[in-house]
């Protein structure tokens, strides 16, 4: 195989990308993610863990309260996100509809010591980004209440309740969660995707607009030509990986071990870029072999995802700062993968050029 034929074609191929529309638009969505990551971190998390809206603050809300509860009336007086409003109903009501209240609290007459249940109705305005912050901090008020009432209420108990304390209570994070949990892996392996989806679209053209016989007329060989264009798909993963990650730590995301980082990623996305060369030389139908290869992918990340140290959450154990030592055996039996797979796609293309 001449590796400057090789060479030759993937420039071709890089120089072509800029056509890929559909490519180009991928790129640029994450490239803006990574660039504007720590203003858009606010919004994505809240959408991956509500309560995040609980922590804005600065902000004091009025509330509308009906009826002569006292104990839960001076709960919200306690809170500084709250200022309560003693009113009549339909007041409260007509003045939460103009927005002049954020939400309105109407319990039930019900005493902390009766027998019925004491119930409480929260009015909010529908579909409003402010409701959602008020039902998130009303939230943690009204857990404090219940808890107030649990323990007015603890002698009609017939049985003790098992108390389970964690022997490592573990401080959740849902913030740093999002991010080295969700994001990084998402902005890195996006990459892999594309270029696989891409190298699919490079093979199968060539066959379905009669082009391949020009260029096999050429001093290049089929293996050669489809060398090139893995070789081209290939070489925008560390430049795409590499730039996230810069642009993340740029950002305040602090990516610990960057270097082991993207090289999982390049092998992990070489892995899946010959997984879908050889589909395409095989099949040598565009929508038959996405078709194939989204099937195959979604199959090989279900098997890969059930084994602890599969390179995903490995990524994610690089990026915090928490890897185990054997990542590099993962890397090298990752590596062995992708040699295997490259035998593979060239035992195919020679099947194909000689059939």
């Amino acid at each position: 195989m001449n590796l400057s034929l090789v060479w030759i074609i993937a420039k071709k191929e890089l120089r072509s990308l800029g056509s890929e529309k559909t490519i180009i638009l991928a790129i640029l969505l994450q490239l803006f993610i990574a660039m504007f990551s720590s203003f858009l971190m606010v919004g994505l998390s809240a959408m991956y863990d509500p309560s995040m809206y609980g922590r804005i603050t600065g902000i004091q809300y009025g509330v509308g309260f009906v009826g002569n509860n006292s104990v839960l009336f001076d709960l919200f007086e306690r809170d500084s996100s709250f200022k309560p409003y003693k009113m009549d109903p339909g007041l409260a009501l007509g003045a939460l509809k103009e927005r002049k209240l954020a939400a309105v609290i109407w319990p039930s007459e019900t005493s902390p010591d009766a027998d019925d249940p004491v119930t409480v109705t929260l009015y909010t305005i529908s579909n409003d980004i402010q409701s959602t912050v008020i039902e998130v901090k009303i939230k943690d008020i009204l857990l404090e209440y219940e808890d107030i009432l649990r323990d007015v209420r603890k002698e009609r108990l017939d049985y003790h309740p098992i108390k389970v304390t964690p022997s490592r209570p573990v401080a959740q994070n849902s913030f740093y969660e999002f991010i080295y949990g969700l994001l990084i892996p998402m902005l890195l392996f996006m990459p892999a995707i594309i270029s696989a989806g891409l190298v699919i679209d490079l093979i199968t053209e060539e066959h379905q607009q009669q082009t391949l016989d020009t260029l096999r007329s050429t001093p290049a060989t089929l293996e050669e030509i489809v060398c090139g264009k893995i070789l081209a798909c290939i070489a925008i993963i560390p430049v795409q990986a590499g730039l996230w990650l810069i642009l993340l730590t740029v950002n305040g995301i602090r990516i610990v071990s960057l270097v082991e980082v993207l090289l999982h990623v390049v092998f992990t996305s070489a892995a899946l870029i010959f997984i879908a060369a050889t589909i395409a030389v095989y099949y040598r139908d565009r929508t038959k072999a996405q078709f194939i290869f989204s099937t195959s992918v979604i199959i090989v990340l279900l098997l890969l995802l059930a084994f602890p140290s599969n390179p995903v959450n490995l990524i994610v154990l690089l990026a915090s700062g928490g890897a185990p030592a054997y990542h590099w055996a993962v890397m090298g039996a990752m590596i062995a993968g992708c040699l295997i797979l490259s035998v593979i796609v060239r035992n195919m293309v020679k099947k194909v050029e000689y059939s």
